[in-house]
C-alpha cells in the first residue's frame, strides 16, 4: 500500500518539459509581449524619468550663503589689524518666485508624464498590432503547409497504385513517371510551405520580444473559430485609442508650456539679509535684487508656445480624422472577407473536393484518363489553399478592427 507513494513524488519532480507542450494562443502571445518586450521596458524608463522631472519641478529655490571679506592687506602694511580693518560679510539671500511659476513648472512637468505614459501606451498597441498580425500569419501558414502534407501524403497513395498497376502491365510507365513527377512537385511545394511556416513562427517570436527563439513553436490552430469583433463606436474608438489620447495631452502640454511662458516674464526677487561687520563696528544689512523687465519680455517664447497650442490643436483634429479613417476601412474589409469566407469560398472548396473524388473515383474504373485526375488534384489544392488565405485575411482583417478600436486583451 506504501509503494505508489514514492512513485508518486518522484512524478512531481519530474521536468516540465518531459510533458506536452501547450500551443502558444494569441491571447498569451499578446499578453507575454506586453509583459516582456524589451521597447515596453525602455518606456517605462522614459515614464520614471519624466517622474524624476515632475519631483524636481515641484522643488523651491534654495537659499544662497554668501560670505565676503574687503580691504585685505599684506602683512608689512603695518599697522594692520585684520579684525579691526578688514569688512566682513556674511548674508542669506532667498529667491522669491512670482507668477506662480512653481505650480506652472509643475503642471508642465504633470503633462510631460501623461504624454510619457501614453507614448508607453501607443508602443504597447502598436505591439499588440504586430504580434495579431504575425500570429495569424503563422497561424495560417501552417494551415497551407499541414494542407501541402496532407496533399503528399494522399498523393503517395495514387503514386503506390500506379506503381501496382505498371507491375501487372495495366498501365503505361510513362503515366507513373507522370505521376511520380506530380508527387515530387508536390512535395517540393509541401518543404516550402514547411520553411515558410518556420519562418512565420520566428517572425511572431521576434514581435513578441523574445531573445532566445524556441524551436518547433506550436501555434494553436484557430482560424476556424468563431470571430467576435467590438461594435463600431467611432466615440468609443477616439476615446481608447492612444494616439488621440496623445495628441489631446500635447494640447495640455502646451497649454501648460505657454502659461510657464506667460509666468516667467514677471520677475523673481531676490531678498537678501545679513550681518556686516566695519571698523569694529557690526551691523545688519538688507538687499533687494530684480530684473527689469524692459527689453526682454519673453515675448518671443510666450508666441512660440502659443503657436505650439495652435499645431496641438490642429494634430487632435488630423489623429482623430485618421482614426475615423481607420475604422471605417477595416469594417469594410472585415465584412467583406466575412461575406467571401461564408459564401462563395465555402461551398467552392466543397465542389472542389467533390470534383477530386468524383475524379478519383472515375479514373479507377477507367472513365477518366489520367490528366483529368491530376488536374482535379490541382484544382482541389489550389482550393483549398484559396480556402486557408481568405481565413488568414479574414483573421487579418479582424485584427485590423481590434486595432482600429483600440482594442487590448
Amino acid at each position: 500500500m506504501l509503494a505508489p507513494r514514492p512513485l508518486a513524488f518522484l512524478a512531481l519532480l519530474l521536468p516540465l518539459s518531459l510533458f506536452p507542450q501547450q500551443p502558444l494562443t494569441l491571447a498569451s502571445a499578446i499578453r507575454e509581449a506586453i509583459e516582456k518586450h524589451p521597447l515596453l521596458a525602455a518606456a517605462d524608463g522614459r515614464v520614471s524619468t519624466a517622474q524624476g522631472l515632475l519631483e524636481q519641478a515641484a522643488l523651491k529655490p534654495n537659499p544662497r550663503l554668501t560670505v565676503q571679506l574687503e580691504n585685505l592687506r599684506g602683512g608689512w602694511q603695518s599697522p594692520y589689524r585684520p579684525l579691526t580693518d578688514n569688512d566682513h560679510f556674511i548674508y542669506i539671500t532667498q529667491t522669491l518666485e512670482t507668477a506662480r511659476k512653481r505650480e506652472r513648472r509643475t503642471d508642465l512637468a504633470t503633462a510631460n508624464k501623461e504624454l510619457a505614459a501614453i507614448a508607453r501606451d501607443i508602443l504597447a498597441q502598436r505591439i499588440a498590432a504586430q504580434v495579431r498580425e504575425a500570429f495569424w500569419s503563422a497561424a495560417g501558414a501552417a494551415r497551407i503547409a499541414a494542407v501541402y502534407n496532407e496533399t503528399v501524403t494522399n498523393f503517395a497513395q495514387t503514386v503506390a497504385y500506379h506503381e501496382v498497376r505498371v507491375k501487372e502491365g495495366n498501365m503505361a510507365e510513362a503515366d507513373l513517371i507522370r505521376v511520380k513527377l506530380e508527387n515530387e512537385r508536390l512535395r517540393l511545394a509541401a518543404s516550402g510551405a514547411t520553411l515558410a511556416a518556420e519562418k512565420a513562427v520566428i517572425n511572431l517570436q521576434r514581435e513578441m520580444g523574445r531573445t532566445v527563439f524556441e524551436d518547433n513553436l506550436k501555434i494553436a490552430d484557430t482560424l476556424d473559430e468563431k470571430s467576435q469583433i467590438p461594435a463600431e463606436n467611432v466615440d468609443e474608438a477616439l476615446n481608447r485609442r492612444a494616439e488621440v489620447r496623445l495628441a489631446r495631452q500635447g494640447v495640455a502640454a502646451s497649454s501648460a508650456n505657454e502659461q510657464l511662458q506667460t509666468a516667467l516674464a514677471r520677475p523673481d526677487f531676490d531678498l537678501s539679509a545679513g550681518y556686516k561687520r566695519t571698523n569694529g563696528y557690526d551691523g545688519l544689512l538688507a538687499y533687494l535684487n530684480m530684473d527689469l523687465p524692459w527689453r526682454n519680455k519673453n515675448q518671443g517664447n510666450i508666441a512660440a508656445a502659443a503657436a505650439e497650442v495652435r499645431v496641438a490643436r490642429s494634430n487632435v483634429a488630423a489623429a482623430e480624422a485618421l482614426v475615423r479613417a481607420e475604422i471605417r476601412a477595416a469594417y469594410s474589409a472585415y465584412r467583406l472577407r466575412q461575406s467571401q469566407i461564408s459564401g462563395m469560398l465555402t461551398a467552392l472548396s466543397q465542389h472542389a473536393r467533390d470534383t477530386a473524388r468524383i475524379a478519383q473515383a472515375a479514373y479507377r474504373e477507367g472513365g477518366a484518363d489520367l490528366l483529368r485526375l491530376l488536374d482535379a488534384e490541382r484544382v482541389r489544392l489550389e482550393t483549398e489553399l484559396l480556402r486557408v488565405q481568405a481565413q488568414t485575411e479574414f483573421r487579418l482583417s479582424e485584427s485590423a478592427v481590434d486595432t482600429a478600436m483600440g482594442v487590448m486583451p
